[in-house]
């Protein structure tokens, strides 16, 4: 089954407009409504089996704390990354791990991903 992504506002327009272009079934967070709290943009990414990207540390807390249900969320530490960084990492990571990703909570960082 193909991956299909949920992009949260802080990821960026061009990583977006990137992956529509290649063909990704995604949705972003900035056309559904900018100001959606985290606990809602993970109950839509699970009624639409969608895995969330996200910069957001805040889906970590909410997984594993609050035991928030979840179809997958890709946490990108890239804090200072340029669009061109971010939408190069992204596409490694989806062509190398993208079988990985789906139920987990995936961190990228310095290089590195982390799959749990």
């Amino acid at each position: 089954m193909p991956l299909k992504l949920l992009i949260d506002l802080g990821v960026g327009k061009r990583l977006e407009e990137f992956l529509r272009r290649n063909g990704y079934d995604i949705s972003a967070v900035r056309d559904i409504d900018p100001r959606m709290e985290d606990s809602q943009i993970l109950r839509i990414a699970e009624s639409e089996q969608r895995i969330v990207v996200t910069m957001d540390k805040d889906f970590g807390e909410l997984i594993y704390n609050a035991k928030q249900a979840h179809t997958g969320v890709l946490l990108l530490r890239m804090e200072d990354a340029r669009a061109e960084e971010k939408i190069r990492i992204v596409a490694m990571i989806l062509k190398e791990h993208s079988d990985k990703l789906q139920n987990h909570f995936c961190v990228y960082q310095d290089g590195r991903i982390r799959i749990r």
